[in-house]
């Protein structure tokens, strides 16, 4: 059977290559499909504000007109302007367990960024670092948590002979919310907020375009020395949040302010996976009924992102966060939550967690192609 690859045009490729998953997932309780609205609005320029620094180029692979695979190709201007690279991404990847589909693939992701002018690619990244990212290397027994990514046990190795090796691994972190928090930390934190330095309050929603420029502060201080940072336009850091705010649960985002300085924010989610698991990825007829309804029973959240300017770092206001974040969750009803994600290496972030009695339960990877593009 001859394999085709052709590139998306048009709308009815890209519900093509929107729905493809769905065939290759049919027998995986554990996947949990995005609402294809969305999906659909992240992959479109002019409804996504990152395509305004960024252009990609959509692959499909078919079988006798059966789609078998997918992939994007990626390329962030203002990711690479930051870090001084010529780096591409490959994202959106998803493949029926066959290496001859997933090198095709692969090569036309390749050559795009190389016709580009990139000379290394990088991913998953759907489409950038500050999404979904990573591809799941263990375990593959569980449903992934609010955005998150999710895969089958066979992609490591169908990524790895096409020729691709590991760039960073990054951690989940399981904390159980049944267990008390050590009095040590509860000493320390006490200690820090009884200073009349501090001051800790949940994002305000009536208030969020205020909250947003201090967010957006923190954001640029904070993370703009991570391997990992890539860079958000005001536009993306707005739409996220218009995207998050029917979502969010105000108290599970503290923020923390020193001596009336914006120093750190926490972004707490409560798993509404658990939800979306059902709704295998439409909203109607019913989906909303469902989705308000099964709000009621969500016994989990992910601390989605935490982080404090770096003249703060040394003061221990994470582990503030840390607790307020804690503290609400259990005040939900919520049993346990999962950190994440963490780089490998960040041992000032997985230090406090492992203090609060997290334990590391799934690991992501980040590869890279080697040789580099234009090493052929």
């Amino acid at each position: 059977m001859a394999l085709e690859l052709r590139e998306v045009r048009g709308d009815r490729d890209l519900t093509r290559f929107i729905r493809l998953p769905y065939a290759i997932y049919r027998d995986d309780p554990n996947r949990v499909a995005p609402l294809e609205s969305d999906l659909r609005n992240t992959l479109t320029p002019g409804r996504n504000p990152f395509w305004r620094h960024a252009e990609r180029g959509l692959y499909l692979a078919e079988r006798d007109g059966r789609p078998v695979g997918r992939i994007a190709a990626i390329n962030d201007r203002n990711y690479n302007a930051c870090h001084e690279s010529s780096i591409g991404f490959f994202g959106f990847f998803e493949c029926v367990d066959d290496e001859e589909v997933a090198r095709a693939l692969f090569a036309a992701a390749e050559n795009w960024c190389r016709e580009a002018g990139l000379t290394r690619l990088y991913g998953p990244a759907n489409p950038s670092m500050n999404d979904e990212c990573g591809l799941l290397i263990e375990p593959f027994d569980r449903p992934p948590v609010i955005k998150t990514s999710y895969n089958p046990p066979y992609y490591p190795a169908l990524v790895e002979a096409a020729g691709y090796v590991k760039v960073k691994d990054l951690y989940a972190f399981r904390l159980d919310l049944t267990k008390e928090i050590p009095k040590k930390v509860i000493r320390v934190i006490t200690a820090r907020k009884a200073s009349g330095d501090l001051a800790v309050r949940p994002v305000d929603l009536a208030n969020i375009k205020r909250d947003l420029g201090y967010i957006k502060e923190v954001y640029n201080d904070a993370w703009s020395r991570n391997w990992d940072f890539a860079p958000m336009t005001e536009e993306e850091i707005d739409d996220l949040a218009r995207q998050l705010r029917p979502i969010v649960e105000p108290t599970l985002c503290p923020m923390v302010f020193w001596k009336g300085d914006a120093a750190g924010i926490a972004v707490g989610l409560p798993d509404y996976n658990q939800v979306l698991i059902k709704l295998r990825g439409r909203l109607f007829p019913f989906g909303w009924l469902r989705l308000l309804l099964g709000r009621r029973r969500v016994d989990h959240s992910r601390l989605w992102a935490l982080g404090v300017k770096r003249r703060y770092q040394h003061l221990g206001l994470g582990a503030v966060m840390y607790y307020e974040a804690i503290t609400a969750a259990r005040r939900l009803g919520h049993t346990w939550g999962e950190m994440s994600w963490i780089l490998e290496d960040n041992e000032s972030i997985i230090r406090p967690i492992r203090l609060l009695g997290g334990e590391r339960y799934k690991t992501y990877r980040i590869y890279r192609r080697e040789p580099a593009l234009n090493a052929g």
